[in-house]
């Protein structure tokens, strides 16, 4: 069996110059993120956004939940991906650092597709479901706090329609998943959300080497 590539910074060089479509609007949100304290750990890869991007446009999905906005720079990916009257739902616990990506999504023309929801994500999402109902987005995208990442996948598969994708970030956490003396809350947290979803029968799955593990869900028709 074939061993996987090894992403090294060449390789991610020339998937870069083959692959990405990045315009500047991206990129200076991107370099601007990369500046501020964490942010070159917090943000997703360009790769990663556009990938987003690509399965949002793939099963034509008119509405997008986010859980964990940080920039907005996946924001603005999926965005740019929903049609003009579609909308995406964006929660994060401050306004600090969607404020900072708002700027690039006017610039984008897509703010007005924008709903930025800021509070306790928890809280946000038990309110999603008691304003548009069960089965009312076509797609949701999980990274924020690892150590609440079932209770958010619990309400994505509601707010989620049957047929649509859910997407959780960081599923491989930094390698620390394999490492046996890991055993801060983030990592247990990964790791006992990942073993679950091997095991739920209600979505269809694969988790992907790629970024910092991306597993893709789909959910099964009742």
């Amino acid at each position: 069996m074939a061993n996987q590539v090894e992403s090294s910074s060449e390789i991610l060089s020339y998937v870069r110059d083959v692959s990405l479509r990045e315009d500047d609007i991206l990129r200076d949100l991107r370099e601007l993120t990369g500046e501020l304290p964490m942010g070159q750990a917090m943000q997703v890869m360009a790769e990663e956004g556009q990938f987003l991007a690509f399965l949002v446009g793939l099963i034509g999905a008119r509405n997008v939940l986010e859980v964990g906005t940080f920039t907005g720079y996946s924001t603005l990916c999926m965005a740019r991906a929903i049609p003009p009257d579609g909308r995406l739902v964006t929660c994060d616990i401050t306004s600090k650092w969607p404020d900072i990506g708002a700027e690039y999504w006017a610039k984008a023309g897509v703010a007005d597709r924008i709903d930025v929801r800021i509070g306790n994500a928890a809280e946000t999402l038990s309110g999603l479901l008691a304003e548009s109902g069960a089965n009312s987005f076509d797609f949701a995208f999980i990274d924020a706090d690892k150590a609440s990442y079932r209770t958010y996948y619990e309400a994505a598969l509601d707010l989620v329609r049957p047929g649509g994708l859910i997407a959780v970030d960081n599923t491989l956490f930094f390698g620390r998943v394999i490492d046996p003396a890991a055993q801060d809350p983030d990592t247990v947290a990964i790791r006992e959300l990942n073993a679950f979803l091997r095991d739920d029968h209600r979505v269809e799955l694969s988790l992907l080497p790629v970024a910092d593990g991306v597993t893709l869900l789909h959910k099964k028709a009742r």
